[in-house]
């Protein structure tokens, strides 16, 4: 992994491939870090990856914990560094914490809404040693980016879009598409193309946290998604290398799950705002695992010695037809939160995979869009700090 190419949202949302695969046997360091400095964000997004019962997560790590769990995973040869939340800037420290992650050696990647954003905050963040910017939008349009966000947000953002070109960082883009803005992909590439953006990430949704709660709401239609990569792959055509596209499919339309976080415990660590240690974003849903705490464990032994670090290494946890698969070391078996959120068993394969006994629960959640795809009336759970839903499993929700 370098620290010269700017790293999008791909790398940072649920499931992602991170690094290349480790071996059964050996646990390399976490390469990856993310660090969650906060819950709180401007935003009320319907399809936010947060736990949906955020709000009984206990208080905020302080600067000396941050900058204590820095150091830790760097000594450990953590190199790739996220910042993110909730919205990281709503923290007055980031500022002092990038500077110390620029002193460590991290390439540091802040991921933001852009909201809280000051012409003197990107400046300090510069002298800090900020090395790249990731951007949000909700949609192309200020009603539907401030619809889905709850929030009058959209002029904000074009104004931090400025901000981000004029001092000197690379345009990067990240926009997450779902039902209610795929069809409007054209019009979001123009708006990356007018802004100057070198690097754009359409990322579908991934169901997990606000965005399984809306699942029904958000999840496209096949023909939908069709439409939409036409039309990335024209605009593609046109501006050829003046623009980096990346457009990732949602999972229920594949037929083999992704290689969840290059398998858990392997490349991946997330710190959540209470200090949480997590092998991927999601993972504090799955049952039975105890998650060590940054503030009683140091990331050594979090990462080393831990159950929950260690639960879902290798291939011995496996189930068939996984065990036996041959891609079981391309796929690891898929995605841990995917398997417990549909089948309500972690060590299930994943359902995406057309060889999971359960894959009849993403074609059926499929199905279902092909039939409401067209409706108008949308009822819609919006990301909220004052309320906390526990998760509920696809057996216990259908």
């Amino acid at each position: 992994m370098t620290a010269s190419a700017p790293v999008g949202n791909a790398l940072d949302a649920p499931g992602a491939l991170v690094g290349g695969a480790q071996t059964a046997h050996v646990v390399g360091p976490p390469l990856w870090l993310l660090l969650e400095l906060t819950y709180r964000c401007p935003l009320h997004c319907v399809f936010c990856y947060n736990p949906t019962d955020f709000a009984n997560t206990g208080p905020e790590l302080t600067t000396a914990d941050w900058i204590r769990v820095l150091r830790e995973a760097r000594a450990l040869g953590a190199v790739q560094l996220g910042l993110s939340g909730g919205e990281p800037l709503a923290r007055d420290d980031l500022e002092e914490i990038v500077g110390e992650a620029h002193r460590l050696g991290f390439y540091i990647n802040l991921i933001t809404s852009g909201i809280g954003m000051t012409e003197a905050r990107i400046k300090a963040l510069k002298a800090a040693g900020l090395d790249h910017i990731q951007l949000s939008f909700q949609d192309s349009t200020r009603e539907m980016n401030d619809f889905l966000s709850s929030t009058r947000t959209f002029e904000l953002k074009v104004k931090v879009a400025q901000l981000i070109r004029a001092h000197d960082y690379p345009m990067v883009l990240n926009v997450v598409l779902h039902r209610l803005n795929i069809d409007h992909v054209e019009e979001i590439l123009v708006m990356a193309e007018r802004m100057g953006a070198q690097y754009v990430e359409l990322a579908n949704t991934q169901y997990y946290g606000w965005a399984w709660l809306n699942r029904d709401q958000l999840l496209p239609s096949r023909a939908q998604l069709q439409r939409a990569e036409t039309a990335t792959r024209r605009f593609r055509e046109r501006v050829g290398a003046a623009m980096q596209i990346y457009f990732v499919v949602p999972d229920y339309f594949e037929t083999r799950p992704k290689a969840c976080m290059s398998g858990l415990g392997s490349v991946f660590l997330a710190i959540a705002p209470d200090g949480t240690a997590l092998p991927c974003h999601a993972a504090r849903m799955l049952p039975g695992l105890e998650f060590p705490n940054v503030r009683a464990t140091d990331i050594g032994a979090i990462w080393y010695e831990s159950q929950a670090f260690n639960r879902f290494r290798g291939d011995a946890w496996m189930k068939e037809p996984c065990r036996s698969c041959p891609e079981k070391a391309k796929d690891f078996g898929g995605c841990r939160c995917q398997a417990y959120l549909l089948t309500g068993d972690a060590d299930n394969a994943d359902p995406v995979c057309d060889l999971s006994p359960h894959h009849e629960l993403v074609t059926a959640a499929v199905a279902r869009a092909e039939r409401v795809a067209g409706a108008r009336e949308q009822v819609l759970t919006f990301r909220d700090h004052r309320v906390s839903i526990p998760v509920v499993i696809e057996e216990k929700r259908t």
